[in-house]
């Protein structure tokens, strides 16, 4: 035993590193067993190995690294899940629950300081500032349940960073208001005018440039680099160098951390690999050991020996708590939002960590006369505790917010499934450099909250070479498999063998039950001068459920617009509403806006569906009389445009003779553009082959009538 002791605390790197991903491993299993957040369990374990508990570990060099990324990890997720069409709408909410989060718990603690616990004016107005603030510690138990897009969260989120810039900016005036550089004279009235005009520029640049500059490199570098190590470095790189910027104006460098994934938030979809990456190492590795560094700084011994940190301690945490639980009840009354709500909104707010410390240690360099520091020990310590009691505070309101609101979600969804949803995406691959593509477009498109897997085809021609393409759509099937994973979506795969590929999809469609099909476009025209290609047609004509072509020019994520060309009298087709919920997720996941060109008629009902079921989609409308019109749009899409054609079969409600000219229009006028072509669901049901003297079974690209008159304009 003391062989033990004399070795205590380690102080070994390596062996460091090894105990504390064994409290990583082991925290959850434990807290599991006793119904108790994970969250809780890293902090705690802090508190046990720490040199106030039994002195384990030596809080060396990497907690203060990896914990400082932790929080940046936190609050960089916070911005990047944020939904900016949402935080838009919104802005009247989150600016008022960001001032009652700000205001009541910093004058509840204020009053509270100077009346009872006797401080000055600078030490109560420091304490008050500390609890105006937050960290959104109970973040990850929000990502675990899903609800980053819940509007509670992001009501809380989008508050939780405007508090924090407030409470920022006044501790910035309290530190201008001493005496510089440990001098006895302080600031006249002129310097701390120059102080905040100095402030307000420089925070003026670093917005201006971050809003400038980082969405510029993220389309260079994204567009041009697909590697995920290369991708997951450049977001990394950003987040770091903003936080940097951010701290060199004044502010914490967690302020930076969150407005640059703000700004990168369209650029990294919710369901992309890069976010699945950026999540998983977090989640797995900085954010704990930032939550175990947290709970190493607490000496609950304190407590214990002297009653009066005790008394600071419950007055502290009791008003900060009280003051934001006080803003949260009240604002989600105000907004009319369920309890549940209010529950969440509580519970995100209400938790003091690092940024809490950071503060505090600003207080204690201030000095209030010579050798005498605004913040003394008791206050500090009062400080340190408070943070375990919050964090314990927010996490058990968090979780049991998360699971009210999940029920209630499971519990509508349950009843959206009763009415029936078939949806089955079937992904029809040839060309590996195109079929990421497909996937990522697929996993935009899909219902996540439906949780249902996608299927892979690829059909191969039944001759000489069968064997060969066989091997070769094994592998493309098993790297599609690959990327799937880290969606963390499952998919089935088949290869398949055919005469004919049309009748090979449509024969794997059926069996599998799939609802629509999504492929690439036909791009080699050595092997075949037709637009569609040589079954493509084939397809369309034998298959009455929604086809999706799509052509893609650059990454999906780097779109800033989608335009769509609807024929008139679209909306009375069986799958209108299938093709526009498909166009809606797309836009909403890629945070881009997207415009609708067709009827007036059509378009009302288009703005219907939009605002009744997503009401965070930017949509706009753009009247377009008749199909003619469309060689027209070619001069308002750009390369990072998608243009996207609803178009229809012969002998449907929405067919035109306008239709026959789309592949000529398409090659003539949209060629190197993002491109998208939608088969909608028609006629209701699959038609079924059969022969008929009256339909034929065939439908060549082009009729005798447009040959003529080509060479007739020749």
């Amino acid at each position: 035993m003391k062989t033990m002791l004399t070795i205590l605390p380690i102080s070994d790197p390596t062996l460091i590193f090894f105990v504390v991903l064994l409290i990583i491993l082991f925290a959850p299993i434990v807290m599991s067993k006793l119904r108790i957040p994970h969250i809780i369990g890293m902090v705690l374990a802090g508190v046990l190995i720490g040199k106030y508990g039994l002195n384990v570990l030596e809080r060396d060099q990497s907690f203060e690294i990896f914990g400082r990324v932790g929080l940046y990890y936190i609050m960089f997720l916070a911005g990047l899940e944020m939904d900016m069409e949402s935080l838009k709408k919104n802005s009247r909410r989150f600016l008022t629950f960001g001032l009652l989060t700000c205001y009541v718990p910093l004058l509840l603690t204020f009053f509270m300081a100077r009346w009872i616990l006797g401080y000055s004016v600078a030490a109560s107005f420091l304490l008050g500032c500390i609890m105006a603030s937050n960290t959104l510690i109970a973040y990850p138990i929000v990502s675990r349940y899903g609800l980053q897009r819940n509007p509670s969260v992001q009501l809380s989120v989008g508050s939780s960073m405007f508090s924090l810039l407030l409470s920022l900016v006044m501790l910035a005036g309290l530190a201008a208001a001493f005496p510089m550089n440990g001098g006895s004279v302080p600031h006249g009235v002129w310097a701390n005018i120059l102080f905040w005009l100095i402030f307000l520029a420089k925070l003026a640049v670093f917005m201006t440039a971050s809003v400038f500059f980082i969405p510029k490199l993220a389309r260079y570098f994204l567009r041009r680099y697909s590697d995920a190590v290369m991708q997951y470095i450049f977001v990394m790189s950003i987040m770091f160098l903003s936080a940097v910027f951010s701290s060199a104006i004044g502010l914490e460098g967690i302020f930076g951390a969150f407005i640059s994934g703000l700004i990168l938030n369209r650029y990294i979809p919710s369901v992309s690999p890069l976010m699945n990456r950026i999540e998983f190492i977090g989640n797995a590795l900085f954010i704990p050991y930032f939550l175990i560094g947290v709970g190493m700084l607490i000496n609950v011994r304190t407590v214990f020996s002297d009653i009066n940190v005790f008394w600071v301690v419950l007055l502290i945490a009791f008003f900060g708590t009280f003051g934001k639980a006080v803003a949260a009840y009240s604002s989600s009354i105000f907004f009319r939002l369920a309890k549940r709500d209010g529950n969440m909104m509580f519970g995100l707010t209400s938790a003091h960590a690092a940024g809490a410390i950071a503060m505090v240690m600003v207080g204690m360099k201030l000095e209030v006369s010579p050798g005498v520091f605004l913040v003394n020990d008791d206050m500090l310590n009062g400080v340190v505790l408070m943070i375990l009691v919050t964090c314990v505070i927010s996490t058990m309101v968090t979780d049991h917010a998360s699971r009210q609101i999940v029920l209630h979600e499971r519990t509508h969804l349950v009843a959206e499934e009763d009415k029936g949803d078939d949806e089955k995406i079937l992904l029809c691959v040839k060309y590996p450099e195109i079929a990421p593509q497909l996937l990522s477009l697929s996993m935009l498109m899909r219902n996540a909250k439906l949780n249902r897997g996608l299927v892979a085809l690829n059909v191969v021609y039944d001759d000489e070479q069968s064997a060969t393409g066989r091997q070769q759509g094994i592998r493309l099937l098993e790297q599609l498999q690959q990327r799937a994973s880290a969606y963390d979506v499952r998919i089935q795969t088949q290869v398949r063998l055919a005469t004919n590929i049309a009748n090979g999809i449509k024969h794997a469609f059926r069996e599998f039950g799939c609802s629509e099909v999504v492929m690439g476009m036909h791009v080699h025209t050595e092997v075949n001068p037709k637009f569609w290609g040589g079954f493509i047609q084939s397809l369309y004509n034998g298959l009455n459920r929604q086809i999706i072509l799509t052509r893609f020019v650059q990454p999906l994520n780097t779109l800033r617009r989608i335009q769509v060309a609807v024929p008139s009298r679209a909306e009375y087709e069986p799958g209108f509403r299938r093709w526009l919920e498909r166009l809606c997720r797309m836009a909403y996941q890629l945070d881009c806006r997207i415009q609708f060109h067709g009827r007036k008629e059509t378009l009302v009902l288009i703005e219907k569906f939009i605002n009744n079921h997503h009401q965070s989609v930017r949509a706009e409308y753009t009247n377009m009389e008749h199909w003619n019109e469309l060689p027209q749009l070619a001069a308002n899409i750009s390369e990072d445009h998608m243009f996207v054609v609803v178009t229809a079969r012969k002998g449907t409600i929405s067919y035109k003779n306008a239709l026959e000219r789309l592949p000529d229009e398409l090659q003539q006028h949209f060629s190197g553009k993002n491109l998208m072509i939608i088969f909608p669901d028609q006629f209701g049901v699959q038609k079924e082959e059969r022969m008929s003297f009256t339909e034929a079974q065939h439908h060549e690209e082009s009729s005798i009538y447009d040959w003529l008159v080509r060479k007739i304009g020749k």
